[in-house]
């Protein structure tokens, strides 16, 4: 789904297990586990596939040596997009069936995705830190509001998909053993800051700017706990208005470009370390991927704690707060009984499925490496883990151009000052409490998570 305009209504209970099949979250926790697999499997019969399709473009001085490496790389970038291109296709068919011109518009997503390699790998990029992730955002957004984006290429634009696939191969970086430590760590710090900006952002739309319950939870759901997919799932919940979900989701998006820039910028400025970084960047920003666009500008180390803290601290709770939020519109804000209440299933079906794709394929190398079988930890970190992530890479650069250019500015800054206000003021309260647990409290714990 686009980050934006794409973006379609999550599945409820009432469409029943047979549509399941049909959602992203599935789609991306198979293909990502089928790339672990195929990983393994490749690897355990002596043959090197990883590093046939795997291409890291080497940081450079001169364009020219650029250029050159990319030529005498081309089946390597061929073969890349050829896999991409299966494995998203097969996706794209069970999700919209519009396959053809999902070909061209990826064709074209790819290309630019090479360039933006290219040009990140610059050294003067490296001098000044701009990360790929930040500058293929930065691309994006020029090209979306400099001209109009086709519909041929807007039906790549999979933003949502191309995340939880690498959120997914995440998970095969990081240890079980590590998300079990610090797993409680996440959920604890995470219930507290979720809380705590869920109800500013409530209290101060429905309290002080009267802002329609409804409407202030959608927008307090995509201040708290996880962005976009909260907004459209807790605003169906609550059956808030479409045009009041469409403003959260604006909202989002709005702060949480702006703190891809601030955050970084800040934690430099405050010399905090990596693991903290991560962890402070977890809890302040609103969307996964922005929050991994801001992760990836630290390091790799901050890209692990950050995703600690956001998937495993804060996402799981969508389904938690879809079932509370529901059972809340039904039995105190509507006048009179409406339709179905709330039963546990809707805990299971508001679930991003994709955080059990992200468990499992943690497993899976956890278990491999405890394996007799495995040679020596190095050969399973370069011929299996490095190369997972690097197509976890690509699929964030992916992610950062869809979002860049389903992303208008104009469109952000017309929501109306209320719904600004009252999400600002959770900001004001999430950045500070956010800072304060990951960096001054809990700061020596985050540091050695690696």
């Amino acid at each position: 789904m686009g980050y934006v305009s794409s973006a379609k209504k999550s599945t409820t209970p009432s469409e029943g297990w047979s549509d399941l099949w049909k959602q992203e979250d599935y789609w991306a926790v198979w293909l990502g586990l089928t790339i672990v697999v195929l990983a393994i499997v490749f690897w355990s019969n002596g043959i090197n596939f990883m590093n046939w399709i795997v291409l890291k473009i080497p940081s450079y001085s001169y364009y020219s040596t650029a250029i050159s490496y990319v030529s005498s790389h081309m089946t390597t970038l061929l073969t890349l997009y050829l896999f991409f291109l299966i494995l998203f296709s097969i996706a794209v068919k069970a999700l919209t069936g519009d396959v053809k011109r999902f070909l061209v518009g990826f064709t074209f997503l790819f290309l630019l995705s090479v360039l933006v390699s290219v040009w990140g790998s610059w050294d003067v990029m490296k001098r000044y830190n701009i990360e790929t992730p930040l500058l293929a955002l930065v691309v994006g957004l020029v090209i979306s509001n400099l001209f109009k984006i086709p519909y041929w290429l807007s039906t790549a634009l999979q933003t949502q998909f191309y995340i939880k696939l690498g959120i997914v191969l995440m998970g095969a970086s990081l240890p079980f053993t590590l998300i079990v430590k610090a797993g409680t760590t996440a959920f604890a710090q995470a219930t507290i800051i979720a809380l705590a900006t869920f109800l500013t952002i409530y209290w101060t739309g429905t309290r002080i700017l009267a802002l329609d319950k409804r409407f202030a939870a959608t927008l307090a759901a995509g201040g708290s706990i996880c962005g976009v997919s909260a907004s459209i799932a807790i605003g169906g919940a609550v059956k808030a208005e479409k045009q009041h979900v469409s403003i959260a989701i604006s909202m989002v998006i709005l702060w949480s470009i702006i703190m891809i820039f601030i955050l970084p910028l800040a934690i430099k400025a405050l010399n905090i370390p990596p693991g903290p970084a991560g962890a402070w960047i977890g809890t302040a920003e609103f969307a996964d991927a922005p929050g991994m666009a801001a992760a990836a500008a630290i390091n790799e180390q901050a890209i692990k704690t950050f995703t600690l803290m956001k998937v495993v601290g804060r996402d799981m709770f969508i389904g938690i707060w879809c079932f509370i939020m529901a059972f809340t519109s039904v039995t105190r804000w509507e006048k009179r009984y409406v339709g179905t209440k709330p039963d546990a299933l809707d805990v299971w079906i508001r679930f991003p499925k994709f955080v059990i794709g992200f468990f499992v394929a943690s497993i899976i190398i956890t278990f491999l490496a405890a394996s007799p079988n495995v040679v020596t930890s190095k050969a399973l970190d370069n011929k299996i883990i490095n190369p997972i992530i690097e197509l976890r890479n690509w699929a964030f650069i992916f992610t950062f151009l869809s979002i860049g250019l389903t992303s208008r500015l104009k469109d952000l800054a017309s929501v109306g000052w209320k719904p600004f206000a009252a999400f600002t003021a959770g900001v004001l309260v999430n950045i500070p409490l956010g800072y304060l647990l990951s960096v001054v409290i809990m700061g020596n714990y985050w540091i050695t998570v690696k």
